[in-house]
């Protein structure tokens, strides 16, 4: 295990820095910063690589810490001084180790799926608490993969990551380059899976999400949080489904974190148990 020592803000320290808080220099590297013990340990039990793991040299570690730094493979890990590991850490009460992991290919003709498939396109998300309870959503009830198009928050993003609650490193999540990549996706779903539809929602008066047949090989379509869906995803759609509403409600829809996990039950409840 090769370990080596940090004393000052380095170069080395620098770039810790910028894969926290620059999306372009995570993208230029490969790499991503994870903290929390519950997203290092999904990430581990997922098979992602780690590059690096960075921990308090002045702190005795716990019994999880020094197994993971004897038992994951990893290209070099670094000792921190105590006020350079407080810093690094997003936490009120340091974080007694963090790790630094690479990126995935974010191939779409790669991205596995079942039988009868169900996937979902996150269209332009804008928040990044948001995405990361979609990703929850998407990993609770058994998604085959997770579309993200548009000017959107950072999948890589700490705080995405964060609110996931580990989710993140059992979801098979793709970045979109644009509109026109993910209908040609889509139209390859559809020839290998005839019967494929594709279901856009809506905040507006359409058809209940109860009287749709998820129980087909499906494309869910969730709009951006102000704007919904995009009017080019709208016309794409087979179907527009929407939540109902309390008559009396002062609410005219839902956060859409929270209407992407009523969506996903109510397929799941048709489809049975997710496997």
């Amino acid at each position: 295990m090769k370990i080596k020592a940090i004393h000052s803000r380095d170069a080395v320290y620098q770039k810790f820095e910028v894969l926290k808080t620059n999306r372009n220099k995570r993208y230029k590297y490969g790499e991503f910063f994870v903290e929390g013990v519950r997203n290092i340990n999904e990430a581990h039990r997922h098979g992602w690589r780690f590059s690096s793991f960075l921990f308090d040299a002045e702190r005795p570690l716990s019994g999880w810490a020094e197994e993971l730094l004897k038992t994951v493979e990893t290209d070099v890990n670094y000792a921190l001084d105590t006020d350079l590991m407080a810093q690094i850490s997003g936490k009120e009460n340091a974080s007694e180790m963090v790790a630094v992991v690479q990126m995935r290919e974010e191939d779409l003709g790669g991205l596995p799926l079942s039988d009868n498939p169900f996937v979902v396109l996150s269209d332009r998300p804008s928040n990044r608490g948001n995405l990361g309870t979609i990703l929850r959503s998407c990993d609770s009830f058994g998604v085959d993969g997770l579309l993200i198009t548009g000017h959107a928050v950072d999948l890589y993003d700490p705080e995405v990551i964060g609110a996931s609650m580990g989710s993140f490193f059992g979801v098979q999540a793709r970045r979109v380059s644009s509109n026109d990549a993910a209908f040609a996706y889509v139209d390859s779903l559809r020839a290998s899976y005839p019967g494929l539809q594709v279901v856009g929602t809506t905040a507006h008066r359409e058809t209940p999400l109860t009287r749709v047949d998820f129980t087909r090989p499906t494309l869910l379509l969730i709009g951006n949080e102000t704007d919904g869906l995009s009017r080019s995803f709208k016309e794409y759609s087979d179907i527009l489904a929407t939540i109902p509403m309390s008559a009396h409600a002062g609410a005219s829809s839902l956060n859409v974190g929270c209407a992407a996990t009523v969506f996903l039950y109510e397929a799941m409840r048709q489809r049975g148990e997710p496997g």
